[in-house]
């Protein structure tokens, strides 16, 4: 008995040691990350680069001056939502489970060179650093994969609307914005007629001395208040339109030049890009003076 008591021990201690040795072989260690734990933690308020690194093309993000601007593949103003998404998911990458330590399964999960490296850097100093795969089969998690270690794991949420995007899709599309409650006066042109809608009050506006429909108003300004475009045109304009309205308000001109597709070109007084935007979108703005006007 005493016999076979030595010989489980030494049986014992053989799997150990093997065990011990096939954890430490690459891609085959054990996960220092616990489930339910996040990935990386970081000071969000500190957070001042973030770079995306896809085949699709690399992106950088700094925030200079407190303000976010896209600085790579061109200088522009950071749309600061999709920053903040960033960010925010960056930080709160909850793992679910460790799937996979193998280097070979790492192109099963999309995780390999090839995925989106996503970078995040805090006071001159990076944070986090992972690579963004596939989503789950749920559709409830995303494979991602440190940079530089071999472990793959199930993190909450889906990443890939946060993180892989076309270089385009970082840049503010803001064409014109302002507080609502500050606008008083918005002046239209359209060829050779003019007209101003004004506002009288607190609830009312007029054009002249006529009395406007407050629920067309209302929408109106909604609208122009948060301008936004649909695209960016980084090109010369070959053939131009001719100028088919313009509206000015809080200081600024906004000058629409609808296409033969429908769609506008869009530019404002302060600044220098173009844009492109829908005609849906167009309508909303590009009201005449019946448009406005209360029913009799």
């Amino acid at each position: 008995m005493k016999r076979n008591w030595i010989i489980l021990g030494g049986i014992l201690i053989l799997l150990t040691i093997a065990a011990f040795i096939v954890l430490q072989q690459p891609g085959e260690q054990s996960s220092s990350t616990s489930a339910g734990e996040p990935l990386f933690t970081y000071d969000s308020a500190a957070v001042d680069k973030i770079e995306l690194l896809a085949t699709s093309g690399s992106v950088t993000l700094e925030k200079i001056g407190g303000q976010w601007k896209v600085t790579t593949p061109l200088s522009y103003p950071a749309d600061v939502n999709a920053v903040a998404a960033a960010v925010g998911k960056g930080k709160e990458l909850k793992v679910m489970s460790l799937v996979s330590t193998n280097p070979a399964k790492q192109t099963t999960f999309s995780v390999d060179s090839s995925a989106t490296l996503v970078r995040i850097s805090a006071n001159n100093t990076e944070v986090a650093a992972f690579r963004v795969g596939k989503p789950s089969n749920s559709w409830t998690e995303t494979y991602v994969r440190k940079e530089g270690s071999n472990d793959v794991h199930s993190v909450e949420g889906l990443l890939t609307m946060t993180f892989v995007k076309q270089p385009t899709d970082w840049r503010d599309k803001t064409i014109f914005k302002t507080d609502q409650a500050l606008l008083s006066n918005v002046t239209f042109q359209f060829g050779d007629t003019t007209f101003m809608l004004t506002k009288k009050d607190s609830a009312a506006w007029v054009i002249g001395g006529e009395t406007t429909n407050s629920t067309t108003v209302t929408s109106f300004l909604s609208a122009l208040a948060n301008f936004q475009a649909d695209e960016f045109v980084d090109t010369a304009i070959t053939a131009m339109p001719k100028l088919s309205t313009t509206i000015a308000a809080a200081g600024s001109q906004l000058r629409f030049y609808k296409r033969p597709d429908g769609k506008y070109y869009v530019q404002s007084s302060s600044s220098s890009q173009w844009f492109a935007i829908q005609e849906w979108k167009a309508t909303q703005l590009l009201k005449r003076q019946k448009d406005f006007l209360a029913a009799s």
